[in-house]
């Protein structure tokens, strides 16, 4: 079963938590992680201009774009944002705004879906951007999970991460390295998504 990780990130903070959300896929037989980016809305030109955006840009640039067929071939799915003012980012959400056919066609329904994100500072909207996102994932029919408490991290993380989904930190600059609960959280939930996807397909 492929479990594919959709994502935006500015900075490359969402994609490290990507790929460590696909660690945890990796740990469950019969699931292959997909990693796959949205396009970028902001201008290449202003990209360019920045030294972290620009270095985020060459860091990502071999992850292939989504495409329709990524959500039609997926058994489960993980999807990846930064906050912006406590709620998903543009790019993401157009992504996610182009599901329609996918959505008439019911070929979402009944797939498990997580949520997680990466914030500036702690308080900054990692739990109203993972609920947030949740709502049109309802509508395009997914089946939602989060992580729930007996992932022990949840406890003692002084970081990110709830019961909603992983979460991360990156600080003012966005240069605050992942931490060892954080990235627990992370390959808790692509556990999670991979187990729950084998069930659900009776496997």
């Amino acid at each position: 079963m492929k479990l594919l990780i959709v994502y935006y990130s500015t900075y490359g903070n969402v994609y490290r938590m990507a790929q460590l959300v696909a660690e945890g896929a990796r740990e469950i037989q019969g699931v292959e992680p997909v990693i796959c980016r949205v396009p970028e809305l902001i201008p290449p030109q202003v990209v360019d201009s920045r030294p972290d955006m620009k270095a985020a840009s060459d860091l990502q640039r071999d992850v292939p774009l989504v495409t329709k067929d990524s959500f039609r071939e997926a058994g489960a799915i993980a999807f990846g944002t930064p906050t912006r003012f406590g709620n998903v980012s543009a790019q993401l959400k157009n992504q996610i705004d182009q599901l329609s056919e996918l959505w008439l066609q019911g070929v979402l329904e009944g797939k498990p879906a997580g949520v997680f994100t990466s914030t500036g500072s702690l308080h900054g909207g990692q739990e109203t951007t993972i609920l947030t996102l949740m709502a049109p994932l309802l509508h395009l029919g997914f089946i939602l999970v989060g992580v729930p408490y007996s992932t022990p991290e949840l406890f003692t993380t002084q970081g990110g991460g709830s019961p909603y989904g992983p979460g991360h930190v990156a600080g003012p600059d966005n240069r605050r390295a992942i931490d060892p609960q954080e990235a627990a959280i992370c390959r808790a939930l692509g556990r999670r998504l991979g187990e729950i996807g084998l069930q659900l397909q009776g496997k």
